[in-house]
């Protein structure tokens, strides 16, 4: 299953080798919404894994940007003590213009080709 934010970039974190073969990146996010005439800002942190731990760099600090991401979660066993963690694993950013935070995904998206003219020949 995907989900989907909207929100500043205010961090972006160095790319770790964890292996030979596996990297990964982390960035932050800023959120607020107003929830009552009281306004609630949360900071989500997100992590990229081997080809898009480049994917933060079109961005800027301060930048309005979406991101879709996959919830996944891990549990170990260390010490006889059974341990989780789970990561938000951003799969794909996109910038945001001023107004459209709410916009649904859809066209937009700066990492996709711009669609090719379609001719329709079919007989039906």
């Amino acid at each position: 299953m995907s989900y989907e934010i909207t929100g500043k970039l205010v961090a972006k974190f160095d790319i770790i080798q964890r292996s030979e073969t596996f990297k990964t990146r982390e960035f932050v996010l800023e959120k607020s919404e107003d929830i009552g005439g009281r306004l609630i800002t949360n900071y989500v942190k997100f992590q990229c894994v081997q080809d898009k731990t480049a994917m933060p760099d079109r961005f800027n600090i301060g930048d309005d940007v979406r991101v879709q991401f996959n919830i996944k979660g891990s549990k170990w066993t260390k010490d006889g003590r059974e341990n989780y963690i789970t990561n938000l694993d951003a799969w794909r950013m996109e910038a945001v213009k001023l107004g459209q935070q709410d916009a649904t995904a859809g066209n937009g998206y700066n990492d996709m080709p711009p669609p090719a003219d379609v001719v329709d020949d079919l007989p039906f």
